[in-house]
């Protein structure tokens, strides 16, 4: 079967939305570090709907900063790839076109080094999670004994970073005489403009203290809140999906109906009209980042670790159990306790919508795919809301239950004593704290000494030790699913 391209476009069946403009006479105004599903079901949507409303300045340079895969997938395809979106047994599939190109930053450095400096690009994007910002997960200070970084720090002539890429480029521009670029970070990180700013801010002093005043100057990091589920591609979509539109599209990605883009409205130049676009300009994301991180990430989590533990696949399924269920609620109960929101979100309204969202079957949203990198995601998403707690003497029962099943996870067995890799980038960390810890006991406190998760005044408070002792007791004894029921 021929595969989406340019040449089998005109094929496709009659139904199916397309690019409306000429590709070839789009500008690429877009440099995006990091593309996986999610740019493309998320932030590329947006750009493809700014060139389809006439603005021809934001097609997007893509680059990979590891794998050839993704590459490999689009370039046959003329960087043309179908978003397919699911609502139980209805399906919306659109072509976007808005990628000219995908590089792979090892294999040629100095050319994604060149598409962010050009003049044309005004924006740069990243979803590089968020272990690909080389920042210390609880002090937020550069990792500057990773091997990367320590790399960028001795000689930007071959990037190994996003930040230092980032860095590389600013220093062109700022040499030719170019304005700075508006750098966007698209991850689940809290404050995420800022700590891209501070990690390009201290690659850059280390190289010319001039250039790290030019780029505070002149620079500018919004803050950004995005949320859309993206479950991972499996063969099986790209079969169906060619059987409907019958070309291949090996590209293809899958998401849920809804998609929000909150972003910080400060800006170093040109922009779409992201409002017109369905993204919402505000002068404060903390709120609305905050929530998304404490209700959807969190419960993403903990979901993923029991459900992971108990041999549940899919996100659908762990809350159609009404034990899964119960917990997702009560740690809701306990982390709509720790926000500030905005005036615009109605918590209840928001839980609500997150639950339809989370029992959508037709994602497939598997729980292993959101257990990565949890050592990364801990922080934000669980620690943060259990010292707020803590500091208000509130119980923290659902939310402690969620970091003993993280720390059960590590051990990588699961409850029918199925091994599995533990993907994540403290992982031979982890393990080498609970090499010889038996009881679940010794294992929290092997673990609560792993600074770049658990702050030490929270790894030192003797009641969250005590829960996370019960919790990692009862899953080691009676398993996931059973630990869920007695949760009180």
């Amino acid at each position: 079967m021929e595969r989406l391209s340019n040449k089998t476009l005109p094929t496709l069946p009659t139904n199916v939305p397309r690019p409306t403009y000429d590709r070839q006479a789009i500008t690429t105004g877009v440099v995006h570090l990091g593309i996986g599903a999610f740019h493309r079901a998320h932030q590329a949507s947006y750009f493809d709907a700014a060139l389809r409303s006439g603005d021809r300045r934001w097609g997007i340079t893509a680059a990979s900063l590891r794998s050839t895969a993704v590459r490999e997938q689009m370039a046959p395809q003329d960087g043309l790839y179908s978003l397919v979106v699911r609502d139980g047994s209805n399906e919306q599939i659109r072509v976007i076109g808005a990628v000219r190109d995908v590089l792979v930053a090892p294999e040629d450095p100095a050319r994604l080094v060149s598409a962010l400096a050009s003049a044309d690009t005004h924006i740069a994007t990243l979803t590089v999670t968020e272990k690909g910002y080389k920042l210390d997960p609880a002090t937020g200070a550069l990792l500057i004994d990773d091997a990367d970084v320590a790399a960028d720090l001795a000689s930007l002539e071959r990037p190994r970073t996003a930040p230092g890429f980032l860095v590389a480029a600013l220093a062109q521009r700022r040499a030719a005489g170019l304005q700075p670029f508006t750098a966007m970070s698209c991850d689940n990180l809290p404050h995420n403009g800022s700590r891209l700013r501070d990690a390009v801010l201290a690659i850059a002093a280390h190289h010319d203290p001039r250039l790290r005043d030019w780029i505070a100057e002149h620079g500018a990091f919004p803050e950004t809140m995005i949320d859309r589920i993206v479950p991972a591609t499996q063969p099986a979509d790209i079969t169906a999906l060619a059987e409907r539109l019958r070309v291949e599209d090996r590209a293809m990605v899958k998401a849920e109906p809804f998609s929000q883009w909150v972003i910080e409205d400060r800006f170093a130049g040109e922009r779409p009209d992201f409002a017109g676009l369905g993204a919402q300009l505000t002068n404060s994301v903390a709120p609305w980042e905050e929530a998304k991180l404490r209700l959807l990430n969190g419960a993403h989590s903990g979901i993923a670790y029991l459900g992971g533990l108990a041999g549940v696949e899919f996100v659908h399924q762990f809350v159609a159990l009404d034990p899964g269920r119960a917990f997702v609620e009560g740690l809701w109960d306990e982390a709509a306790t720790t926000l500030s929101p905005p005036s615009g979100l109605n918590i209840a309204a928001y839980r609500e919508a997150l639950m339809s969202r989370f029992a959508n079957p037709s994602l497939q949203h598997r729980t292993r795919q959101i257990a990565m990198d949890g050592s990364q995601k801990l922080p934000q998403r669980l620690l943060s809301p259990i010292m707020a707690r803590l500091e208000r003497g509130l119980p923290i029962e659902r939310m402690a239950l969620a970091v003993a099943a993280w720390m059960r996870w590590q051990s990588g067995r699961d409850d029918a004593g199925n091994s599995f890799v533990v993907d994540d980038p403290l992982a031979a960390i982890t393990a080498a704290r609970l090499a010889g810890a038996l009881s679940p006991e010794d294992q929290v406190a092997a673990l609560l000494t792993v600074d770049a998760v658990f702050p030490p005044r929270l790894a030192a408070d003797q009641g969250f030790r005590t829960i996370l002792n019960r919790h990692m007791r009862a899953l080691a004894e009676h398993g996931a699913l059973a630990t869920l029921k007695g949760v009180r």
